[in-house]
């Protein structure tokens, strides 16, 4: 056999094997992709049944979500309306332990009888007298305002001294007959109060004086005590009983009363005095009186 034929025959061989490993790489390159293609297909369907459940989660924390907030929404109500109805009690039984007497429109309006007193009284310092000799009393729900109120002028260079405050019924009859000795009963009802009508007995009202006025009060609106007490009182709850222009007494600059500061700031808010306003509307704050 020639070198040339041996030479073809040798070509041929090698094509022929060069063809069979094609074939097999190909074969084996197929196989590879149909199962890379089959391992990604069921990843697909891996991954698709993962975004359903999870998906269903989702759905279930959402509604678990919606049903803790209904939940927890209904328990604040509740809550509220508990909280809400216990301080409708606690108002409603201080209102049921407070003197009604103490807000009550008195003044040839309403009357005191000769049994009357504040449930507890206490005795006013004497430093704070215009006499430091007697012995004068307040409600003792008052004491401090008060004093907050002397102190409080005290550091404005202000001095108010009292001149008189709770009265009895008793003591009431017998300063008001003693005023008719000396004044006559027409003058002595123009700025004194019959025994039961006076508002002293309710130990809530106070006459304010200064050393220089004296017991007699005259030219007390002229001081600056009365100023500060016109811009000041209500905050302490303190009202002017007696204003220029009064249908019930002459004008008192001097004679002040107690009706809590919340009722207190809504007259003065409003430039109204305490007999200005209906007897429904002044009850509305007897809830409030000693807070």
């Amino acid at each position: 056999m020639s070198p040339a034929r041996i030479a073809l025959i040798v070509l041929a061989a090698g094509m022929v094997l060069g063809v069979a490993v094609g074939v097999y790489a190909y074969t084996q390159q197929t196989k590879r992709l149909e199962s890379v293609q089959s391992d990604l297909a069921s990843s697909t369907q891996r991954a698709s049944s993962l975004q359903d459940s999870l998906a269903q989660v989702t759905t279930d924390r959402n509604a678990l979500q919606d049903a803790y907030t209904a939940e927890k929404n209904k328990n604040d109500m509740f809550d509220s309306q508990i909280k809400d109805l216990g301080s409708t009690v606690g108002k409603l039984n201080k209102l049921a332990q407070t003197d009604p007497q103490l807000l009550a429109k008195y003044s040839k309006v309403y009357f005191l009888n000769e049994n009357y007193a504040p449930i507890a009284l206490k005795p006013i310092d004497s430093k704070y007298l215009y006499e430091p000799s007697r012995k004068l009393d307040i409600h003792m729900e008052v004491q401090d305002n008060l004093y907050d109120l002397l102190e409080d002028a005290k550091d404005d260079d202000i001095e108010i001294l009292i001149a008189s405050a709770y009265r009895s019924f008793g003591a009431q009859a017998a300063l008001k007959a003693s005023y008719k000795v000396v004044y006559g009963s027409g003058s002595a009802n123009a700025f004194s109060a019959d025994q039961g009508y006076s508002e002293h007995q309710l130990g809530t009202t106070l006459d304010f004086t200064t050393k220089t006025v004296g017991g007699t009060f005259s030219g007390f609106d002229k001081t600056e005590a009365y100023t500060w007490l016109n811009e000041n009182a209500y905050k302490y709850g303190f009202v002017l009983s007696y204003p220029k222009s009064n249908t019930y007494y002459q004008f008192e600059p001097w004679h002040w009363r107690f009706v809590g500061v919340d009722l207190a700031t809504k007259l003065h808010r409003d430039d109204q005095y305490f007999y200005d306003l209906d007897q429904r509307e002044i009850n509305g704050y007897l809830g409030s009186l000693f807070d």
